[in-house]
């Protein structure tokens, strides 16, 4: 069966919706961080703030004894996590959440820790700190003995979700609203939008993404919505307002109106809640916004997971003797076509995003489809501010649903500049002196005996330049032989793109001096902090690549010329805090 066409905003759009929100006394003991950056010591703590922690639901907590059971009352203990139990180690386990499904069973540099495959949006520095801590997901329904299975858990969180609101632990908003959203705490203020974000093709411009996906964490997160047939998480959009109503209007109502929810979260911040429901307002709040481009921040896994839905919601609508949406058992096989034998996409899917061509497959996630018509053609409805409609003339042409948008945060860059820090790389089993001793041949390296030292330096040198660290203290890279490096980077790509830190690692200093693929069998992801990554490094046997973080611009730039940069190049902050508002298709 053919994919339908599907609905094609004709430019930024954000719907209102009715929010769900938690009816309980201190909001914050029931939010959580981002789901893939939740440690095993986060979901203790955060199930003992609060039984009704938003963690039951983005995280699955069932048990092979438990998950046919009905959803747990606030007045009972919560399920065991289900990343409590067994590890299976990386070399006999080839996880779907690594970057490629069928890589080799043995990682080019082994070790005797069990060091998790991770997820792909942002994996937690907290879960990799923690070697032999098992992953938080694992989207193979055929899952070892001893693990639940995939089905199972979200099921488990679908039967929560509905009993939560049976009982009114979760409460529906009367009226549809968009809403603004505050961070603040020391040094940290960040204003933004939640609402529905109208599924754009990357080939239009409108949201535009940085970074490649992979399957494994669009198959989790796609089992997840479709299961539960809601949006628990807001991805995190950027883009520039340029003082325009929008933000005008964000900071008038932050600073005059009540809030709904104020929530002080353990990390120091503030979190407060508004909603803007009069008609008018949304009006003027879309008509700023609609000629502008947005950035995907955070949450690239699940934007590409809302398309996969769209489409796959659509396509059961059109079924012979179908007029509600599907409810079978979601699609969670790997969409992982277009990637090469490593897990990278392929260098002509790299510029997916350029309008010159005619991308197969957009969003990575291995769907081949024809493009919904002319995005110029499509046009947004004048009766209900924010709502798009299907193309003119498009097979069950009409008022889109509820799977042709997105949760979203939308934040103006320029009124509220993002925290843009680096991810780091641990390679386990590489040791430091083995890593040191291949790379003198390619880079001039620097000695130093600790870390602080060696950090100090690499704030003083010229990229491209990295640090390594491990056993036996910190070795900084810098001027690599300029042949060499030119021969490793792909022609293909803009000298900005080539430029980047992280493409030259990718391209050049794991390939080709360390002669080892960049997925997430051989390279663990750490973020943000340089003495997680060492530490990792020493407990491994490995060595430790620290990296500054890339430029704003440069980001921007790539992305705006339809590259994306290599994976785990980014880490915008501050994140949205999860549970705030949530957002159901019944309801929305």
């Amino acid at each position: 069966m053919g994919t339908p066409e599907l609905p094609v905003p004709d430019g930024l759009v954000l719907r209102p919706f009715r929010g769900v929100r938690f009816a309980v006394e201190d909001p914050a003991k029931v939010t959580s961080p981002p789901y893939d950056l939740i440690s095993d010591a986060d979901v203790e703590a955060l199930l003992d703030s609060h039984p009704n922690n938003v963690v039951r639901l983005i995280l699955p907590c069932s048990t092979p004894s438990d998950s046919s059971s009905t959803a747990h009352h606030a007045s009972e203990p919560p399920a065991p996590p289900a990343h409590r139990l067994a590890a299976t180690s990386p070399t006999t386990d080839p996880s779907p959440t690594a970057d490629n499904p069928s890589a080799p069973s043995t990682p080019p540099h082994n070790t005797t820790d069990t060091i998790p495959p991770t997820t792909d949006d942002t994996p937690a520095t907290h879960q990799l700190t923690e070697p032999g801590a098992p992953p938080h997901f694992r989207p193979d329904a055929s899952s070892p003995t001893g693990e639940v299975p995939v089905e199972a858990r979200y099921a488990e969180a679908g039967r929560t979700l509905k009993a939560w609101l049976a009982e009114g632990m979760l409460v529906p908003d009367e009226v549809p609203a968009l809403y603004v959203y505050e961070q603040s705490g020391p040094s940290v203020l960040q204003r933004g939008l939640i609402g529905d974000v109208g599924l754009a093709d990357p080939a239009q411009r409108i949201i535009l993404p940085h970074e490649d996906v992979m399957p494994g964490p669009v198959a989790d997160r796609l089992a997840l919505m479709s299961t539960t047939q809601a949006n628990l998480e807001p991805i995190f959009l950027l883009y520039e307002g340029g003082s325009g109503t929008a933000t005008a209007l964000v900071d008038e109502v932050a600073a005059k109106r009540r809030p709904l929810v104020t929530a002080h979260t353990e990390d120091g911040l503030t979190h407060r809640l508004w909603a803007i429901t009069d008609p008018a307002e949304i009006a003027a709040i879309n008509a700023d916004l609609h000629h502008r481009q947005a950035l995907i921040a955070d949450g690239h896994h699940r934007y590409a997971t809302y398309r996969v839905l769209q489409r796959q919601e659509h396509a059961a609508a059109r079924e012979p003797g179908s007029s509600t949406p599907s409810t079978s058992r979601p699609d969670t096989s790997s969409p992982g076509e277009g990637h090469n034998s490593a897990g990278e996409s392929s260098k002509a899917d790299t510029n997916a995003g350029n309008l010159s061509q005619t991308p197969t497959d957009p969003d990575n996630t291995g769907e081949a489809r024809t493009p919904a018509g002319d995005p110029s053609k499509a046009h947004a409805s004048t009766d209900e501010p924010g709502q798009a409609q299907t193309n003119a003339g498009s097979p069950g042409a009409g008022r889109a649903g509820p799977w042709d948008f997105g949760l979203a945060l939308l934040v103006d860059s320029a009124a509220y500049p993002p925290d843009l820090k680096a991810i780091h790389r641990v390679i386990p089993g590489l040791p430091l002196s083995e890593a040191t001793e291949r790379a003198r041949s390619f880079w001039q390296v620097r000695y130093y005996d600790d870390l602080a030292s060696g950090l100090a330096a690499l704030d003083s040198v010229p990229e491209p330049a990295f640090l390594l660290a491990g056993e036996g203290g910190s070795r900084l890279l810098t001027d690599p032989d300029p042949v060499r490096l030119a021969r490793a980077m792909p022609p293909d790509h803009s000298d900005r793109w080539n430029s980047l830190n992280t493409s030259i690692l990718t391209e050049f200093v794991l390939p080709v001096v360390w002669g080892m693929r960049d997925d997430d069998r051989t390279v663990r992801i750490v973020h943000h902090d340089t003495d997680a990554a060492a530490r990792l490094a020493v407990r491994t046997g490995g060595t430790a690549v620290i990296l500054r973080p890339l430029a704003i611009e440069d980001v921007l730039a790539v992305a705006a010329g339809g590259e994306r940069v290599p994976r785990k190049s980014t880490s915008f902050g501050p994140k949205p805090r999860t549970g705030l508002v949530l957002r159901t298709f019944a309801i929305d």
